[in-house]
């Protein structure tokens, strides 16, 4: 605790510091309430962010500066209220940048959204709201005059993941090629249409976006009324696909079963889901998506699965040295259940397509 009121000592805040404490169950980061003793005084989030993922904390704080930045100044412009609550704020800390090292890890401090939620829901309902929420945040950020750097390089490459696999293969650390041979022939078969977007970015056909890269329905805040405040959890923001945004929140969202499902049947495509955020997401992205990213977004609904089942494949390949695993063959079940998944998209394609046409009329 007074180490943590040391690291808060290194920021520019108002008032005094009261009582610090855990806040929320991120996975990635260490994240804490800070209250302040004085009424009139804002409350803050202090962050211990994981330099192990995110290694270059200079480019990844200047992406969120650059990115709330722009999103503050189009809500000035729009005449919003409440600004404050509508777009994350992070403080200056002593050094003159929004990130202290203190010899061994880097904080950051955010203000606090006073009376604000997040949701872990997913149901239409909140996957509408997602879609409008995930579609408006790339359309603020579609002229952003800046060109953010890659927090994570190559995070959402389909080329890339599958050379990883490949590389596994070659290799058989763990000496477990020949019992999933059959996974290896099925991603091989879709291998070249699934690495489309990498061939139509080369081509110029389709443009890198500011995207999010997180779409999750907690990464929302909610106001009192149940209206979407803000999107929240910025440090994965940077350029991809707008596939990399529309088809991440469908795999996990529109998954009927669990992402590590035994039992394949509870797995299977929801298409509720899919037509509820696709016709929010449609809403809030028209203004500058290209007939070319409109045409392949069920595409995008594919590419996620097929790329989490290629991740999950190489790492059991390779002997389970990325996921964490709760028992030996973790990583093998998680790969039945992305690439039974994936059938189920496959499955659903023409009635997405058809879907799709109906929003646009």
């Amino acid at each position: 605790m007074k180490n943590l009121q040391e690291t808060v000592s290194h920021f520019h805040i108002q008032g005094s510091v009261g009582e610090i404490k855990p806040l929320g169950s991120g996975l990635i980061n260490d994240t804490y309430k800070v209250n302040t003793i004085e009424a009139d005084a804002p409350d803050y989030v202090l962050q211990r962010i994981n330099h192990a993922i995110f290694q270059n904390v200079e480019m990844l704080q200047n992406n969120i500066a650059e990115v709330t930045q722009h999103i503050r100044k189009k809500l000035t412009e729009q005449g919003e209220s409440d600004i404050d609550r509508k777009v994350l704020q992070f403080i200056e800390a002593e050094n003159g940048k929004t990130y202290w090292f203190d010899g061994d890890s880097y904080w950051r401090i955010m203000s606090f959204i006073p009376r604000a939620q997040t949701y872990e829901t997913v149901n239409p309902e909140y996957s509408y709201y997602a879609g409008v929420a995930f579609g408006d945040f790339q359309a603020k950020l579609a002229d952003i005059p800046t060109t953010l750097g890659e927090t994570i390089p190559d995070f959402h490459n389909m080329e890339f993941r599958l050379k990883q696999l490949r590389e596994a293969v070659a290799n058989n650390a763990a000496g477990r090629v020949a019992e999933v041979q059959y996974f290896l022939d099925e991603i091989e078969k879709r291998a070249e249409e699934m690495c489309k977007a990498e061939r139509m970015g080369r081509e110029g056909k389709l443009p890198k976006r500011v995207c999010h890269c997180d779409t999750k329905v907690n990464n929302m805040m909610f106001d009192e009324d149940g209206k979407v405040l803000c999107v929240i959890d910025l440090d994965t923001v940077m350029p991809s696909f707008i596939f990399s945004d529309y088809g991440d929140f469908l795999r996990t969202g529109a998954n009927t079963g669990d992402e590590d499902d035994k039992d394949l049947d509870r797995v299977n495509f929801n298409m509720e889901i899919f037509k509820a955020f696709t016709k929010g997401y449609l809403e809030g992205a028209h203004s500058f998506l290209t007939p070319i990213e409109i045409e392949n977004l069920p595409y995008a609904a594919a590419l996620f699965p097929y790329m989490q089942c290629v991740r999950f494949l190489a790492d059991y390949i390779n002997g389970d040295t990325y996921y964490k695993i709760k028992y030996p063959e973790h990583n093998l079940v998680r790969t039945k259940a992305q690439f039974k998944l994936l059938q189920s998209v496959e499955a659903h394609t023409p009635e997405m397509v058809a879907f799709i046409q109906e929003c646009l009329k």
